[in-house]
């Protein structure tokens, strides 16, 4: 497994792009964020990245408590034969949070979804 995944790279320009984006909602005069849980600030932001989502082919899904998460589409036969990753992040932010709270691990991970996605690797 090892080699396949060794000449992946992300790109960076997309991943900063989206980071750019994102980083609207909430954001702050001193460059910071400001997206506390069920804010208007942060819910324009979990609209924004459920349309990320949805516009790349991934499934999107929230759970009972409000989550968000992307999934690579999988088909049943492939599932026990696939590796698992789980990444995950935040959309909202403590109150006046850096630039950096939360966003970065979303897109982040995002980025690692696309990439995956574009390599066609197989994960479960």
């Amino acid at each position: 497994m090892t080699s396949a995944f060794s000449s992946l790279r992300i790109n960076s320009d997309r991943m900063l792009d989206s980071f750019t984006r994102l980083s609207v909602f909430g954001s702050t005069p001193d460059g910071g964020v400001n997206r506390s849980s069920f804010s208007e600030a942060h819910l324009s932001a979990r609209k924004w990245f459920r349309e990320e989502i949805e516009s790349t082919g991934f499934e999107f899904r929230t759970d009972g408590a409000g989550n968000h998460s992307a999934f690579l589409p999988v088909i049943a036969s492939e599932k026990k034969q696939s590796p698992t990753l789980i990444i995950g992040s935040h959309l909202d932010s403590v109150p006046n949070g850096g630039k950096y709270d939360g966003g970065l691990g979303v897109v982040a991970a995002f980025e690692v979804l696309k990439i995956l996605q574009e390599n066609r690797i197989k994960l479960n």
